[in-house]
């Protein structure tokens, strides 16, 4: 059976999301992801112990975080902090960080799939106890060590570029494939297993998108549809027939609000990244993709915190049906 998890957006306050992550736990679902998306939501790691402290059985970890807004040697402190305060239930999610992250904050992205790579083996290397000295792109380290870490501390990636996947593939624990364009998604599978292959890896594949059965649901994922758009890559954006042009007007609107950027995102933009229609169709494609690509881990991303509970309630019914 695919294992469940779900990603919360810390838009709404702590409180609120350690609700949703209790309800998540209740609903049988063993994984939660907490985004980390710098000034547009509470801090990752204050929402992550919260939730920790609320919950029995849930693995809790960003998803995703970065090594330009965050150095990541104090993330391996913060991840195996968690790991200890919740006997062994932290995990840690890595990615090159997106728009929504880096922007406000005006850092770009140097070298991204070193900057990444760095960063596994720094956290892996401090988790297993080891001292580090590392010179990368974006962060050093001068004989760094922790004495609290857990060496199996999973490290999971989250990314869309073909070497990206490869090296989720060959060095991670696991690979979150987030709101990949259906008919792509076997490409980006083969890819991650491309990598495994390379290094006799055997990471987890964590299928993450929104299940979407009404219009409510729609207008909820089309707001971060916007960054992802912008986010991805250029073929990508070709399939769905998006232009240069549409990508810079989405950008630009992205400094005001994602409000005023999905006004530029239309549904045929939309429906070619989630699973939509009735509950039982739903849970007929989600099954369909499951079974193809031989995935073992579907999350579904909480953004509306209001009918969040709605949201979980219908993916363990969607899951449930296989």
């Amino acid at each position: 059976m695919v294992r469940r998890s779900v990603n919360l957006i810390p838009k709404a306050p702590v409180s609120v999301m350690v609700d949703l992550a209790v309800a998540a736990e209740q609903l049988g679902f063993e994984r939660c992801w907490v985004y980390d998306e710098g000034l547009a939501t509470r801090d990752v790691h204050i929402t992550m112990a919260a939730i920790l402290l609320a919950t029995n059985r849930l693995k809790v970890g960003p998803g995703v975080t970065n090594a330009y807004t965050r150095h990541p040697g104090q993330t391996a402190a913060a991840i195996a902090s968690l790991d200890e305060l919740s006997g062994g239930r932290a995990f840690l999610g890595l990615g090159a960080g997106g728009s929504l992250t880096l922007d406000p904050l005006a850092i770009g992205r140097d070298r991204p799939l070193e900057t990444v790579r760095q960063a596994i083996v720094a956290c892996r290397s401090l988790f297993a106890g080891a001292t580090v000295d590392m010179d990368g792109p974006g962060f050093s380290l001068r004989a760094a060590s922790l004495d609290y870490g857990r060496p199996d501390i999973e490290i999971w990636l989250a990314g869309r570029g073909p070497r990206m996947l490869d090296l989720g593939g060959a060095a991670a624990d696991g690979v979150m494939l987030d709101f990949i364009h259906k008919p792509s998604l076997g490409d980006y599978v083969g890819r991650v297993r491309a990598g495994a292959e390379r290094t006799g890896n055997r990471p987890g594949i964590c299928y993450s998108t929104m299940i979407v059965t009404n219009q409510r649901a729609l207008e909820v994922v089309r707001l971060h549809m916007t960054y992802r758009l912008v986010d991805s890559p250029p073929a990508i954006r070709e399939a769905i027939g998006m232009s240069d042009h549409d990508s810079g007007l989405i950008r630009a609107a992205l400094s005001d609000s994602l409000e005023a950027a999905a006004h530029h995102v239309p549904d045929e933009w939309v429906f070619p990244f989630v699973i939509s229609g009735t509950e039982e169709e739903c849970a007929t494609e989600l099954s369909d993709l499951i079974d193809a690509h031989g995935l073992d881990e579907f999350m579904i991303s909480v953004f509306d915190a209001d009918h969040g509970g709605d949201l979980l309630e219908a993916t363990a019914r969607v899951l449930g049906a296989r």
